[in-house]
This record gives C-alpha cells, structure tokens and sequence, in this order.
C-alpha cells in the first residue's frame, strides 16, 4: 500500500468521525427553565402514578440538557410560561333573574411537577399555546357563568373577592386533570342592558347627597357663626387698636405741627438770608456784565474804526486815485485836441483867406466890382477868427465830444463781445406787431450805450447829454454859415 492511499483512507475516516461528531453534537439538546422537553421512542420506561405503575414510551427534562438518539428518538418542547386569559361573558342570568355581563382577567401555566408535565404532555404537546389558552378560556367562561347563576348582582358587585374564589374552587380540579394551574382570577367589570345595576345605586346616591348636603348646611352654619363672633371680636380689636392709632397719630401730628413751624421759622431766616446773598451775588454779577459789555462795546466801537479807515484807503485806492489819473488823462487829451483844433482852425482861416484872394484876384481879372468881394471878403475872415475864437472858448467841451465819439465804437464793442462768445442762439418771433427777436438783440445792444450818459453823469458830475448837444448846435452853425459863405456869389463893381 503506497502513502497516497493511505493519506486517502485516513482523511475517509477522519471525515466520517467529524460527521459523526456532528450529529451526535447535533442532537443533544438544550433545554431552558421556561419549558420542558419530553423525548419520545426508545425503550419504555417504568413509572409510578397516583399509587399504581405503569410504562411509557418517553422520557422528561425539565430545564438542563439531555441526549437524543438518532433515528429512534424524538425530541418535543412544551412551554412553561403563563398566559393571561381574557373573558367576557354574554348576558348571563343571576340568581334573582337580572341579566348582566362579567369581565375577568386569568392568568393559567402548566404546573411544573412531572405528574402535571405528563397530563399537560398528553393532552397539548404539539398543539402548542393556543391550544392551552383555548381550552382555559372555555373552562374559565363556564364556572364564571356558574357563579354568576348562584349569586344575586348584588353579591356579584359587593363580594367579588368570593366571586373570584368562587370561579378558582370550582375551576381547580378540571384544570389539575389537565396539569394546568390557575395562578389568579379577578372579576373586572360588571354591566347591564336594563340599567338595573345604576337604578340599584341611585337610592345609596340620593342618600350621599342628602346626607353630603345637610353635612354642607351644617357645616356653613356653624362657619356663618364662628365667622360672626370672629368678625365681632375682630371689630372691637380693630376698633381699639384704630382709636389707639389715631391718639398716636393725633400725638404724632401735633409734634410734628410743632417741629415744623420750628423748621419754617429756621427756613425763612435762612431764606432770607440765601435771597440777601442772591441779590447781592446778582448785583455783583450784572455789575461785572455790564463792565463786559462796555468792554466789548468800546472794542467794537474801535474795530469798527479801524473799518472805516480801512474802507476809506481802499475807496482811495480803488476810486480816487484812478479818478485823478483818469482825470490828468483826459486834461492831457484834452490839451492835445486844443493844440489840434487850433490847429485845424488856423489852417482854414488861412486856407479860407487864400481862396478869398484868389477868387479876389480871379473876379478883379474878369472886371468884377471889389467893393462887395472885399466886403464879403472880410465878413469870412472874420467869421473865421470868431469860430476860431469859440474853437478856443469850448475847447474842453469839443475834447471830450471828440473823446466820445472816438471811444463810441470800442463801447459798442464791449456791449456787444459777450454775445460774440454764444456758440449758438436761437431767435423766436412772437409773431406779433411789435419788434421781432432778431431786432430786439441790436435794440438792446443800444440801449446800453444809451444808458452811459447817466451812468458817466452819476460817477463824474458831468452831463454829456448837454455837452453833445451844445457841440452838435455850433457845428451845425459853422458849417452853416461855411456854406453861405462858400456859395454867396460876389457883386460885380462899375
């Protein structure tokens, strides 16, 4: 035999003894304190029972653990735990023949000696619970009904201690044969359809409440009582103490009168001092005020000369000092012009003189009389010496109208600049009657110029509108009598 078929039969057998292992750990059974296992089959077994033997085919373990026989055992559990069983009975008639229903609570387990385990064993293993709840129920409701047929309601509702006893004594053989035990029964409710049970209590209620409510008018009365001589002796301790309270007070007040005219006394003295000292502090007060004030008067009056002075430098800065170098300007302007106009005049008088000749010397060639030539002659130099004259003898009047038509235009152009700067400008005619926008802007233009004589006249004393008329009336006189000269036709002489 080589190794490898000796490896193969050992692992054979170790594999048997394992299963073998197996199922005999397999059936050995557990068994806890709240059932019992009975394994049926094997041999039979000898027992004893209510004096006499006898043989069965199974066996009991009540908690432990125990060995099943493969193959010719078998192993079944019956429970030991308690069941509570509910009943509820229909109508059942009492002993006096009044119909009610009873509810009970029991509480029923298979008792736990072996002569039981067996009776319960034979009657329930297999069936499991329900079985035992099923049957208990059935036994319970039949010895409820039974008492209940042998007591009256009366019985049933005020003894239902003997009631429970009652159904228990009647119930316990039945139970034993079954190997079960009732542990408790109690009788839960009672009731009627034909409020029999609440008729039967209103007798003992009417009764309470009689009684409840003479006990209640007792009971107020003898409160009404004590409540009266308690009030009765508390007025007269309230009573006494109040006129105690009101001597005291009485007493308290009249020290207290007395206290506080003293205090008035001290507080007018005190008052009338505090008001001395006041007006004393007041005066002193309003003395060193109005020594402020002054102060501050007297600085005020010389900040506000030092003001005037101030603005009168700068009125002389400002006004004066321009007004006297405008002033030396226009004299010299004025000067210049003099010399000019004179000028000007000495050269039409001698102009004038030389035509005179001429024409004196042209008309004598022609054979024209020189009487009336020299007459008109000397009329025009003469004329020409006296405009001369007045040339001289206005002259500051003819300066300043030259100066004025010669700055005319520059002002109109000063009126009219800002107007220039208007990128664009929109005119809208009203469409009526009187100037169109357009007109109005050249209008306004002159009315500012027109407003310079008064304004000259309001800075300076000077009335240009007179001076511009008195130098428009001589020069319209000159080049009058100019023209009469220029035009009279000389007389011819014999």
């Amino acid at each position: 035999m080589d190794t490898t078929t000796l490896l193969i039969i050992i692992g054979v057998i170790v594999v048997i003894i394992g299963f073998i292992i197996f199922a005999l750990a397999k059936q050995y059974r557990k068994v806890g304190p709240n059932e019992v296992l009975i394994i049926s089959g094997g041999r039979k077994r000898t027992i004893e029972e209510d004096g006499e033997r006898k043989k069965v085919g199974y066996r009991i373990l009540i908690g432990g653990g125990g060995f099943v026989m493969p193959f010719t055992e078998t192993a079944q559990f019956l429970p030991l735990e308690t069941y509570t069983i509910t009943i509820k009975t229909p109508e059942v008639l009492t002993k006096q023949g009044v119909h009610i229903i009873a509810e009970a609570s029991a509480q029923v387990k298979v008792t736990s000696n072996e002569k039981s385990i067996r009776r319960a064993a034979e009657q329930f293993l297999g069936r499991g619970s329900a079985a035992i709840k099923e049957v208990s129920e059935h036994i319970l409701e039949g010895y409820v009904r039974s008492a209940i047929g042998a007591m009256t309601v009366e019985e049933v509702y005020q003894n239902r201690d003997s009631f429970a006893d009652l159904v228990r004594k009647n119930a316990e053989h039945d139970f034993d044969r079954m190997g079960l035990e009732l542990i408790s029964f109690n009788l839960g409710d009672i009731s009627d359809t034909q409020g029999y049970l609440e008729a039967l209590g209103q007798p003992r209620i009417a009764q309470v409440k009689r009684d409840a409510a003479i006990a209640q008018a007792e009971t107020e009365k003898d409160t009404t009582i004590k409540s009266a001589l308690a009030r009765k002796e508390g007025d007269v301790v309230r009573f006494q103490v109040e006129t105690d309270i009101s001597s005291a007070s009485r007493d308290f007040e009249l020290k207290k009168a007395e206290f506080q005219g003293e205090i008035n006394t001290r507080k007018a003295k005190s008052d009338a001092a505090y008001d001395l000292e006041r007006h004393k502090q007041s005066a002193g007060l309003k003395q060193a005020e109005y020594e402020a004030r002054l102060v501050e008067k007297e600085a005020s009056i010389k900040v506000e000369e030092q003001e005037i002075k101030r603005r009168e430098l700068e009125l002389e800065s400002s006004v004066k000092k321009p007004t006297v170098a405008r002033k030396f300007q226009v004299e010299t302007e004025a000067e210049a012009e003099k010399f000019r106009l004179s000028a000007e005049a000495e050269g039409r008088a001698a102009a004038q003189k030389a035509e005179g000749l001429a024409e004196v010397e042209v008309k004598k060639a022609a054979g024209i009389s020189r009487v009336e030539y020299t007459r008109k002659l000397g009329e025009a130099e003469a004329d020409a010496m006296n405009a001369k004259a007045d040339a001289f003898k206005s002259y500051n009047e003819a300066a300043i109208y030259q100066m004025l038509m010669d700055k005319m235009p520059e002002l109109a152009k000063a009126v009219a600049e800002p107007m220039s700067r208007i990128d664009k400008m929109i005119v809208i005619d009203g469409g009526g009657e009187g100037t169109s926008g357009a007109t109005r802007i050249t209008r306004n233009v002159a009315e500012v110029l027109a407003q310079l004589p008064a304004v000259i006249e309001s800075l300076t004393g000077t009335d240009l509108k007179k001076i511009l008329s008195k130098a428009i009336e001589k020069s319209e006189k000159k080049q009058k009598t100019e023209t009469e000269i220029i035009k009279a036709p000389p007389e011819s002489g014999e």
